[in-house]
């Protein structure tokens, strides 16, 4: 921040503070004239004004926050380029990336002075890391089986994947299902550590121009068939004659990259499971608009300790599924 605007605003609420206190201590003063507790001559409807005094909690609680304002601003930054006298901070200022906000929290720590937050992750880390290193030596196969490190896993998942994923973990429009069988990228326990470290961003083109209105009416009642739907058979044919131009992610049977070793991520057409919905108009528009789904890495924000018992948790979904 630049000296002139620092001193702006340490001008403007300095001002501020003053023009407040003045008219709090001027309105304690009987400017009416007429003592007070008696009628000052105003009435309306019935009511009659009084010149009663402000209560004197009232009074009170005005000078307290005023007597707050002016230790807070004092003890913290605030008024510009003020660091307080405490030399507060609760992140890193100035920043403009996230590398220059990586940068800046080791440089912190190494010279001693962590922010609040840091200190508080520190903290955490310290306390929780031994608790997450007992579950590493154990198969994310035993895991599925522990129900502690299993309720660990599911705290876990609620707090970073119950957002997009659900709180049942059974997904919605547009976030997988992870409690059922179906994977876009496989279920395995490797897979599924390489999804939540590295995250995954899919991407199916866009058809429309290629295809025309009449061209992506006719692939959706293809694409539709392939499960066993109702559509017009024409149309469906005529989109057969098309279908080539989909089958090197899906496959010429439809049956998906996953059935065919391939690591796209393109979803099996002939089973019933729609991520983005199973309707006509919902199969059209991911023809003609394609779709870009992004599931965010989350490798450095958790850490491989805790994802390994989130894996375990996950993996116990549909394992479970299995078995039922």
């Amino acid at each position: 921040m630049s000296s002139f605007w620092s001193a702006w605003i340490i001008v403007l609420t300095i001002a501020c503070l003053i023009v407040c206190f003045v008219l709090l201590t001027w309105n304690l003063k009987n400017h009416v004239g007429v003592p007070e507790n008696e009628t000052t001559g105003h009435e309306f409807d019935g009511i009659t004004e009084i010149n009663n005094p402000l209560p004197k909690w009232w009074t009170i609680m005005f000078y307290a926050t005023f007597a707050w304002s002016v230790f807070y601003f004092a003890a913290y930054p605030g008024l510009g380029s003020w660091q307080g006298l405490f030399g507060w901070t609760s992140s890193n200022q100035g920043i403009k990336s996230l590398a220059e906000s990586k940068a800046a929290v080791e440089a912190r720590k190494a010279a001693g002075v962590p922010s609040q937050l840091d200190s508080e992750y520190m903290v955490a880390n310290e306390t929780f890391d031994k608790e997450f290193a007992k579950y590493t030596s154990r198969s994310v196969e035993e895991l599925a089986k522990d129900t502690d490190a299993l309720q660990v896993g599911q705290r876990l998942f609620l707090q970073n994947c119950s957002q997009c994923h659900g709180s049942d973990a059974r997904g919605q429009k547009g976030f997988p299902n992870l409690s059922d069988n179906d994977w876009l990228y496989g279920g395995t326990v490797d897979k599924l550590k390489e999804t939540i470290i590295h995250g995954r961003k899919a991407a199916m083109p866009a058809w429309g121009d290629a295809l025309g209105a009449q061209g992506v009416k006719e692939m959706t009642a293809y694409v539709l068939s392939l499960s066993g739907r109702k559509v017009n058979d024409k149309d469906a044919a005529a989109g057969q004659m098309k279908f080539a131009m989909c089958a090197a992610c899906h496959g010429m049977d439809g049956k998906g990259s996953l059935a065919h070793g391939l690591p796209f991520g393109a979803p099996n057409l002939t089973d019933k499971v729609w991520l983005y919905g199973g309707s006509s108009e919902a199969v059209e528009q991911t023809l003609t608009a394609g779709r870009n789904g992004v599931m965010p890495a989350f490798g450095e924000r958790l850490g491989e300790d805790k994802i390994h018992v989130i894996v375990a948790y996950v993996y116990s979904l549909s394992q479970n599924q299995k078995a039922e």
